[in-house]
């Protein structure tokens, strides 16, 4: 959760809780401190940026949308605003506008989700419903042409999905995990129908596990009931296969007690873990909370095998300082190349391959980064990260075929190589995915040299890192925007491609 707070001490309020009520969770806690500190925002850090202007009411989990632009869900849960740079293309000074609301009944916190190779957004399930446990099995989906939320119906007999890990497979449909057992749904955007898929092999339940996407299209997870091991599910065969042991545990305690819910019904926490982030040299990067009397949270390297039998192996990374660890908190890959993990703590760590080096300190909670066209992550909603170093040209999207003259108005096909980039970027222990692997457009009039972003859709493809296979997208060119000559670049996970020269008429 987000920190909301400037003159009242979080870990003060989980003390005072967990004293009274032990079995409680601290995201329970800090639910209940989020009701009532709603509407406060992070304070300036010493290496961070304040948006100009605040996002209205706060800002939860975000996702940065095919144009551009940034949903972010307010306080209040059910509500949502959307921040569009301003026409020089600095999120910094952009301005922020009411999105549509949930539909009734559903208001979430905790959940998984993703943008859509359509440009839709899609989240299912909730943590919490009205800021009381509920492992809702609500959904909904977000059309920014229409600006409306649409509800999604769950997996038959699910009846539960809570906050479970999910991820967009590289064919573009929507993979989910139910959080209580080993089963699995895929969702079909175009007929938003779910067909429930085999889990066979799996060694333990989805709880609190996060879903990290390879570049051969399979998923790796770290268990965490199941620790120290960890597993590979490739969606062809339907089927998981041990990938092995973490050379530390990166498993926080499982929960005192028990939670009730449904009917009859318990959950008992099996402990959390961090965001695992694939790297732009082909290994992930895993990250671990405090695990049972360590003294600090650990990370591991998983290294991919060489050939599609071989399940890999793991190193073990460099400790987090000062006793800091990642159980549960978010994670994206810059565009130097580094992972920016959130501490615990509140401290933002740079993990450079080697050394896991602390930055500005936020404050406790779960803040949210997305990784925005310019290269910036986005902070909390009300802030951004610059980082310092340069992208290699080799991570970059290259454009093979492109339209040199467009009208406003039309859509256009363009294609070209790595246009998802070489990672998701985003991740979080479980729930709250915010990948950003697709294709963003961004044309710049050369006269004015202000700058249009052209929602893309349809994208061939969702995989990462993929390599000299060509690929492909659709735009829509602003019907409003400036005419003449202009330049023009696809952008992945802030990196962006070589310019090519286009007219728009």
């Amino acid at each position: 959760m987000v920190a909301f707070w400037r003159r009242f001490s979080p870990d003060s309020a989980v003390g005072l809780f967990q004293e009274r009520w032990p079995a409680l969770s601290r995201k329970l806690i800090l639910g209940v401190v989020l009701l009532l500190l709603c509407g406060a925002v992070v304070s300036p850090a010493q290496t961070l940026t304040n948006l100009v202007n605040q996002p209205p009411d706060g800002g939860l989990i975000g996702y940065l949308l095919t144009d551009g632009t940034v949903i972010i869900q307010g306080n209040a849960c059910n509500d949502w605003w959307k921040l569009t740079p301003d026409i020089n293309g600095s999120y910094v000074n952009g301005t922020w506008a009411a999105a549509a609301t949930l539909p009734s009944g559903y208001v979430p916190l905790y959940f998984a989700g993703a943008v859509l190779a359509d440009g839709r957004v899609i989240i299912e399930g909730g943590e919490y419903q009205n800021l009381q446990f509920a492992f809702t099995d609500k959904g909904a989906i977000y059309d920014p042409l229409t600006n409306a939320w649409k509800s999604v119906q769950p997996p038959a007999g699910w009846g539960f999905i809570g906050d479970s890990p999910s991820s967009v497979l590289p064919d573009g449909k929507f993979l989910l995990g139910r959080k209580f057992d080993k089963r699995m749904a895929v969702l079909d955007p175009a007929t938003l129908k779910w067909t429930e898929v085999s889990s066979a092999g799996k060694h333990d339940e989805n709880a609190e596990e996060g879903w990290t996407l390879l570049p051969d299209g399979t998923i790796l997870t770290v268990d965490v009931k199941g620790n120290p091991d960890s597993e590979i599910y490739t969606p062809s065969a339907a089927k998981w296969v041990t990938a092995g042991n973490t050379p530390k545990n990166l498993q926080g305690p499982p929960q005192v007690g028990c939670i009730p819910y449904g009917h009859n019904k318990e959950y008992c926490p099996p402990g959390e873990i961090g965001p695992a982030i694939l790297q732009t040299d082909g290994t992930v990067f895993a990250t671990g909370a405090l695990h049972m009397n360590a003294s600090t949270g650990y990370t591991a390297i998983y290294h991919p095998g060489a050939k599609a039998t071989d399940p890999g192996s793991w190193t073990a990374g460099p400790d987090f300082p000062n006793g800091d660890a990642a159980g549960d908190s978010y994670a994206t890959l810059l565009t130097n190349g580094h992972v920016l993990v959130e501490g615990n703590s509140g401290t933002l760590y740079e993990y450079d391959g080697t050394n896991l080096t602390p930055g500005p300190f936020l404050g406790p909670g779960y803040i949210s980064l997305i990784t925005l066209p310019t290269g910036e992550v986005l902070v909390g909603g009300s802030q951004v990260y610059t980082s310092k170093g340069k992208y290699s040209p080799s991570w970059a999207p290259s454009i093979k075929t492109f339209p040199s003259s467009v009208t406003r108005g039309s859509t256009y096909k363009i294609s070209g190589r790595q246009f998802n980039g070489l990672s998701q970027a985003g991740a979080f222990g479980d729930e709250n995915e915010s990948a950003t692997n697709y294709p963003i457009v961004r044309i710049t009039n050369l006269a004015t040299k202000h700058v249009f972003y052209a929602r893309t859709h349809d994208h061939s493809t969702m995989g990462v890192a993929t390599g000299k296979t060509i690929v492909s997208t659709n735009f829509d060119v602003p019907a409003k925007m400036e005419t003449g000559d202009s330049s023009l670049e696809v952008v992945a996970n802030g990196i962006p491609s070589k310019a090519v020269s286009i007219t728009v008429n």
